[in-house]
């Protein structure tokens, strides 16, 4: 018996791809499980990476400690800024702005979450925009940021900040391959020309590279990118098309000049044809257009990008074209599929690194022998599916929220059906501006209260149960949220002043 089990255990791990999602997966399984697995990672530099600025939410914070990796380092190693939010501007309508931050918005009274006192004062004219309840909210406009000091008094706002990373995606990938390979982890650069599979259970043996390698192992991690090349070429697992729901499929990505102080958020501003992203990096800032092909053309979305910087272009915009959606399985034999082979819910909410995350803390939660039981791999590919399936709502929510009819595309995403769990949703916090939380879904009640308030989704009416808190109280609340959030926000440093004394990179003249 246990030689039975011994022989069925995972001893070698094949990563095929490097990037973000094959150099976070190789550092974790080989931090994790030491040199007990052997690590290889494949990887050709003639295959380009999209190296841009990257946006982040705060679960990142998690993997780190599970790296041992020190903050600091990694901001400088990664010419990285903080992150406390995304700004939009005119999604709801032209010259709307509003931010959705990371954190909490208030203090919860009772069973109730605080919004729903707020709406009742904003009904009677006693309360502010909601974005002054928040820290992150209020700060973020502002340019204020810091982590949260050792000796700030528990339960306020300085006690509990919630950020995350805006780093260089290049140098992330590179900063992590070192940490890799100092952890056993073997690089083999090449490409991947033929896959063997074996003739009776259809598992990967081996993939055979250009030079003539072959690399064989018990477990393979497509890492490949939109080619997935072993879940989709190799392994033939469908792919679930979303753009009905989503329709950009194409984004172009160019640095431009630095130019001022690095805010403390990424920005999100919606465009005739899609929408354009702006990330502070230490050393210069990233920029795309996210778009629709058959609403502006590849030349002329250039144009429109480059006409719409803060600062000189660094390069000439790259190209990416993608379709948003993800395969039917993400775990298929003994291959499982991480970061863009398995899926893309557009980067709109900063998720890509997110659910590379996810899919290795379900790989670690669910590791396997090297039968890669059934059951196990149905449950990864349900828990993938209830993930992604949520966040894409959570984005198509900022595009169905819109009054915004000055072009066909928005037009199209303002009358498009909706997927029935969105559309609960939606008419769950119409009713009286309630929103519940689905498990372990990522987005949670004060993501979908900003989005919903900032674009101007209104509810009718709030609980039944705030008639139970006298006005007067009601009001003390509300201003007390106010004037602590406010006090809290006036102690905070600039975030570049932050950057300077905790993390600053070395000069350096390399813009990518």
């Amino acid at each position: 018996m246990q030689q039975q089990q011994s022989q069925a255990t995972i001893r070698s791990i094949a990563v095929i791809g490097g990037g973000s999602a094959g150099w976070m997966t190789a550092a974790a399984i080989s931090k994790s499980f030491g040199r007990s697995i052997r690590v290889t990672l494949v990887e050709s530099e003639e295959i380009g990476l999209i190296g841009v600025g990257e946006a982040t939410v705060p679960h990142l914070s998690a993997f780190n400690r599970l790296l041992q990796i020190d903050e600091a380092e990694f901001i400088r190693q990664t010419q990285g800024s903080f992150k406390l939010g995304i700004q939009f501007n005119d999604w709801g309508k032209i010259g709307d702005s509003y931010v959705h931050g990371f954190g909490t918005i208030g203090r919860d009274l009772g069973l109730l979450p605080f919004h729903q006192y707020w709406l009742k004062a904003r009904a009677a004219g006693k309360a502010k925009d909601i974005s002054a309840y928040s820290l992150n909210t209020l700060a973020a406009p502002l340019g204020k940021f810091m982590v949260p000091p050792s000796d700030a008094p528990p339960n306020t706002p300085l006690a509990e900040i919630a950020y995350a990373y805006h780093f260089d995606a290049v140098r992330y990938a590179a900063f992590l391959r070192r940490r890799a390979e100092a952890q056993g982890v073997t690089r083999i650069e090449g490409k991947v020309i033929a896959v063997d599979r074996n003739g009776e259970t259809g598992f990967v043996d081996s993939v055979t590279l250009e030079r003539g390698d072959v690399i064989a192992a018990d477990l393979f991690i497509d890492c490949t990118g939109f080619r997935a090349l072993l879940i989709g070429d190799t392994l033939g697992v469908g792919f679930e098309d979303w753009t009905h729901w989503l329709p950009c499929d194409r984004a172009l990505a160019v640095p431009c000049a630095k130019m001022g102080p690095p805010t403390p958020y990424t920005r999100s501003t919606a465009r005739p044809a899609g929408w354009q992203w702006r990330i502070p990096l230490q050393h210069r800032t990233g920029n795309g257009y996210v778009y629709a092909s058959n609403a502006i053309s590849d030349n002329e979305a250039a144009a429109f990008l480059l006409a719409h910087l803060d600062g000189e272009a660094l390069g000439e915009p790259r190209l990416v074209r993608f379709t948003t959606g993800k395969r039917h399985r993400l775990w298929d034999k003994n291959v499982i599929a991480i970061g863009l082979a398995g899926g893309f819910d557009e980067p709109l909410e900063s998720t890509a690194i997110y659910l590379i995350q996810a899919g290795i803390n379900r790989l670690m939660a669910l590791f396997p022998d090297t039968r890669c039981d059934q059951a196990l791999r149905d449950t990864y590919n349900a828990q993938a599916q209830f993930e992604y399936e949520l966040i894409r709502d959570f984005i198509i929510l900022h595009y169905c929220a819109t009054r915004r009819d000055d072009s066909d595309f928005w037009n199209h995403v303002r009358t498009m059906a909706l997927p029935d769990t969105l559309t609960a949703n939606l008419e769950l916090f119409r009713a009286n501006g309630q929103f519940f939380r689905n498990g372990a879904e990522m987005f949670g009640l004060t993501s979908w209260v900003q989005v919903m308030l900032g674009q101007g989704i209104e509810p009718r009416s709030y609980h039944p149960a705030v008639e139970w808190v006298r006005d007067e109280d009601l009001l003390r609340l509300i201003g007390h949220v106010e004037n602590v959030v406010a006090a809290n926000v006036g102690l905070m440093p600039r975030h570049e002043e932050f950057i300077t004394r905790y993390c600053a990179a070395p000069a350096s003249g390399t813009h990518y």
